[in-house]
């Protein structure tokens, strides 16, 4: 595990776009695993910018995202896939058929699960994750008690994370209730693994993904046992990190 401190949120997203501007360079028709939320906004915008300036080229680059909100077609502004429409792939010159997302407006969600599954396999699995962090230190939407062994499936979204994520729509019961999300299982396949965090109010989960015990209490907990993340931190994320995580980090001014 690697443990990239930066000074400001916007370096945060800089470190971010390089790792993964560097796994475009080295496999060209990389598969990637997206978020959504604040957090990664940042990381878009550098990328759409590297490829704008120096034509970073993302034409066999596939993409599937973590998770939906059940019931949100695509073209609803709070969908994700009107979010990464809008944050990320109409900035850049990805495929349309090569961007994968799972289908909320479905009928029968375990079959969905199954379905995104067998397409992410179809494409030879994921070569480098991006996570964000929940207070609740959840991943994708994988909230407190949910199985490691869970593959894509239906969630029942916490109320903490229903209250974070009310800041996006015109009032708090306007969010979902469920979502359908990449599992544990499913993340931990990942050839790589980032997560991105910043902020104070995110110092408390990164704490527990890097030192506490390794828990569904703490979904992110699991990514201690695998064999390649890097955790990029801006200040107030990596506050309560304690002075011997701290010997091991990369701090970048």
């Amino acid at each position: 595990m690697r443990i990239i401190i930066t000074e400001s949120y916007e370096q945060m997203g800089v470190e971010a776009a390089n790792i993964v501007a560097g796994q475009i360079y080295l496999k060209p028709d990389s598969v990637l695993g997206l978020a959504t939320g604040s957090t990664p906004v940042s990381m878009y915008q550098r990328l759409a910018a590297v490829h704008k300036s120096v034509g970073l080229d993302f034409s066999q680059v596939t993409t599937f995202n973590l998770d939906e909100y059940i019931g949100m077609s695509p073209d609803n502004p709070q969908s994700y896939h009107y979010f990464m429409q809008e944050n990320f792939f109409r900035h850049i010159n990805i495929r349309p058929e090569n961007v994968f997302l799972p289908d909320g407006m479905a009928d029968d969600m375990v079959a969905e699960g199954e379905r995104y599954e067998k397409l992410i396999a179809s494409r030879g699995g994921i070569d480098l994750q991006v996570l964000g962090i929940g207070q609740n230190a959840h991943i994708g939407f994988n909230e407190p008690d949910v199985k490691f062994a869970a593959t894509t499936h239906k969630v029942e979204l916490d109320e903490e994370t229903i209250q974070a994520n009310s800041r996006f729509f015109n009032s708090v019961s306007d969010v979902p209730r469920y979502a359908i999300s990449m599992g544990i299982k499913t993340i931990m396949m990942a050839e790589h693994v980032i997560l991105l965090a910043n902020g104070r109010n995110k110092a408390e989960a990164v704490y527990k993904a890097v030192c506490g015990d390794v828990t569904p209490e703490a979904p992110a907990s699991i990514l201690q046992l695998h064999r390649d993340v890097a955790i990029i931190l801006d200040k107030q994320a990596a506050s309560l990190l304690p002075s011997a995580i701290r010997g091991v980090q990369i701090t970048v001014k």
